[in-house]
């Protein structure tokens, strides 16, 4: 055997690591849905603890699907479900494009969450919280400056006097500047990993890199820890949501413009309202005619459009 040259064999040869974008479905579920330390430290970042006893301390994933009785009504699959030792649910959602049917989906999967916890005959008071964090990759309150919205049951004029039950938090991450905020440090990082790992980084800063819970989610959306099919599924996803984002807009763009051609034409403000109702109806129902002819299973076209299967199947 030709042995190397002396030089050769103290050439160390490093190859550059990509990392996969942990905001794609793929990469979400597998970083926060199978690694309970991770999903526990994303939420106490992100959820709206005042103080160390309210926070986490072990979760157990439960099953995303939230079915309801009623057969005939659509089911949804969120991605990250579980509860902890105190029976407290948390329901995590990545969202990349922004519809005004996904809110109304937030609050149907966390009030069925609630209510499912109680046989018939069990007492009220066994009621635990529900917590619904939404990451929202689009920004859906354009004159509200804060990226952080949490949403509440509270007294209108005394608001300290809170009904304890449903906790809706949503984040804009497009809105996250971590130079301008004052949050939690934990917070300010999660955030950076969900934001500045784009499927396309090689060199990770330092600091995120320090974080033990960081660090180790880095290592789950490496590329090379998924195999050619999935490469092939992550791809996808993102046609998908370039598709969607580009119907979407254009669909919504449309309905502006006939509304207001239409509001003109009559004289009544009713004429732009119906015509921006119907050019965005319009380009969701496009969306999904989309995605259903690229393939994509009606439980994600679903998630992605907020419609019905009835209305989905016939498309």
């Amino acid at each position: 055997m030709e042995t190397l040259p002396i030089f050769a064999q103290n050439i160390r040869i490093i190859m550059a690591k990509r990392y996969l974008d942990p905001k794609a479905d793929l990469t979400f579920k597998r970083v926060f849905g199978e690694h309970p330390d991770l999903v526990i430290s994303l939420l106490n970042a992100l959820l709206p603890f005042q103080t160390k006893e309210e926070e986490i301390q072990s979760v157990e994933y439960l099953t995303p699907e939230m079915v309801p009785e009623n057969p005939l009504r659509k089911f949804s699959i969120v991605d990250v479900r579980c509860k902890d030792n105190r029976g407290r649910q948390f329901i995590v959602e990545m969202q990349m494009v922004w519809s005004p049917e996904f809110m109304q989906r937030v609050m149907f999967n966390s009030a069925k969450a609630y209510v499912r916890q109680l046989d018939k005959k069990e007492d009220y008071s066994l009621l635990e919280p529900v917590y619904s964090l939404n990451l929202v990759n689009d920004v859906f309150l354009k004159d509200v400056p804060e990226y952080y919205h949490y949403y509440r049951m509270v007294h209108e004029k005394h608001t300290e006097k809170v009904i304890d039950g449903l906790h809706l938090v949503f984040v804009e991450l497009p809105k996250f500047t971590p130079h301008t905020m004052e949050e939690k440090r934990m917070q300010v990082l999660w955030l950076r990993y969900l934001t500045e790992i784009d499927g396309y980084m090689e060199t990770v800063p330092q600091e995120l890199l320090d974080i033990p819970e960081i660090n180790k989610a880095m290592e789950v959306v490496e590329e090379s820890a998924y195999t050619p099919e999935q490469l092939l599924g992550y791809d996808k996803f993102w046609d998908i949501i370039r598709t969607e984002n580009t119907l979407y807009s254009s669909g919504v763009r449309q309905g502006r413009a006939e509304g207001m051609e239409r509001g003109r034409k009559e004289g009544r403000e009713e004429g732009r309202l119906e015509g921006r109702l119907e050019g965005r109806a319009e380009g969701i129902r496009q969306t999904a005619l989309n995605l259903k002819s690229m393939g994509l299973g009606i439980a994600d076209i679903q998630k992605a459009t907020g419609l019905s299967e009835e209305e989905i199947r016939d498309l």
